[in-house]
């Protein structure tokens, strides 16, 4: 008898459960759907200059930093490790493939500094949280079967030549998205020569320098060089 009564008790328990559960199923599927807004913090950035303010931290550093005469970059080697003007630098000294996806890159490019290795200061990357870097950069390679073509170059801009006026800032010659972070080609030993700014402290770049509005006319469609059926 108390066997029985046991086995009631358990399917009544059973039996409530399952009301209970489908009850608050239910009750769950009458409200309508909505998607939660979160608040924003008082820190919130522009996007499209969020890696300066992220790491301003470094901009009183790098006015600081001693400038080694003997191991600047210079603008020309600088646009040297592209494929063309805007193209992701090209990577300029051997890299071990089994070390992908360990932040290898980072060690170096993270906040730059000297390499001894290679008697260079290491470029700063803007844009630390991509860590699958070769993805966009690749290795240089001198010895290739491609030959050139037709296809239409872009020039860089010169310094110099970006002022509005006589006198006021010079403009953003280039894009930003993927350089975010001024400071990385701008501010520290590892910045161009041409190019490294005097006052790096002053983070808030986009108060006295504006992108440009130059439109891109010099640019023709592309064509296939024709190939010699003799070679």
């Amino acid at each position: 008898m108390k066997k029985r009564l046991g086995i009631i008790s358990l399917f009544v328990l059973l039996f409530i459960a399952f009301i209970a559960i489908w009850n608050f199923s239910y009750q769950q599927g009458l409200e309508e759907a909505y998607i939660p807004v979160e608040e924003r913090s008082s820190d919130y950035y522009l996007p499209s200059e969020a890696g300066v303010f992220e790491r301003s931290e470094y901009a009183t550093e790098y006015a600081n930093m001693p400038v080694d005469e003997n191991h600047q970059r210079l603008l020309k080697d600088y646009y040297k490790n592209r494929a063309y003007h805007g193209a992701p630098p090209s990577i300029p000294h051997p890299v071990e493939e089994m070390n992908l996806g360990d932040n290898t890159c980072l060690k170096c490019h993270q906040n730059g500094g000297f390499v001894n290795k290679y008697k260079a200061y290491a470029s700063v990357t803007p844009h630390p949280e991509m860590i699958n870097c070769r993805q966009c950069h690749v290795a240089q390679n001198s010895n290739t079967l491609f030959k050139a073509t037709n296809m239409a170059q872009v020039n860089a801009p010169k310094v110099g030549v970006n002022n509005a006026l006589i006198g006021t800032p010079p403009m953003i010659p280039h894009q930003i998205q993927m350089r975010e972070n001024c400071l990385s080609c701008h501010a520290g030993p590892a910045a161009p020569k041409e190019i490294r700014v005097t006052h790096p402290e002053r983070v808030n770049c986009r108060q006295c320098h504006v992108p440009t509005d130059k439109v891109v006319s010099e640019i023709t469609p592309f064509s296939r060089t024709k190939i010699d059926s003799n070679e």
